[in-house]
């Protein structure tokens, strides 16, 4: 039975915290202001704060700015009229509404299956992003060391006095960039 506990808080939440906040909420503001929409962050800081805190105990770890699902429904793509553009973003938010109302069929699914068949479609799904975020990461000379670092850390699995490879990556690379 799933229970609260500051270790889970420190370990898993802090991390996801500032991942959602440095990978998707920073570049679904840059993505909305090069749109053309001119809002102040406190705004979407506050509110999808909120959200997260409410939907914490049911495992949305973090309500955010969806950086890519924001540049496709903002874009001219979504629609030519930007007063009219809000209508990609109702289509999207009840896709995944749909989605998740269906997503316990989908797991049962998917349980169905040879684990190795899951955990090789699972590989190969992330190894495009990684390699390219791995890529990106690294070709900045100046931060290079860091990212480094702050990857090898994290794939370590390293747990020091309760606290996970997560914590303990985000303050290896941090520090090492710091230097």
């Amino acid at each position: 039975m799933p229970a609260w506990s500051w270790s889970a808080c420190v370990n898993l939440a802090l991390p996801l915290a500032l991942l959602a906040l440095t990978s998707q909420f920073l570049p679904g503001m840059a993505v909305l202001r090069a749109s053309g929409y001119d809002l102040p962050a406190r705004s979407p800081v506050t509110a999808l704060g909120l959200a997260s805190v409410l939907t914490a105990p049911l495992g949305g770890h973090g309500v955010t700015l969806a950086a890519i699902i924001a540049a496709i429904c903002t874009g001219p793509e979504s629609h030519p009229d930007r007063r009219r553009r809000y209508v990609a973003g109702l289509f999207c938010g009840l896709l995944y509404i749909v989605l998740g109302l269906m997503g316990g069929a989908l797991a049962a699914w998917v349980l169905l299956l040879p684990k190795a068949l899951v955990v090789a479609a699972a590989g190969l799904a992330l190894f495009g992003t990684l390699a390219s975020s791995l890529g990106a990461a690294l070709a900045d000379g100046e931060h290079r060391e860091a990212a480094l670092l702050t990857f090898v850390v994290a794939a370590s699995g390293v747990s020091i006095a309760g606290l996970g490879a997560p914590l303990w990556a985000m303050l290896a690379g941090g520090c090492c960039a710091g230097c």
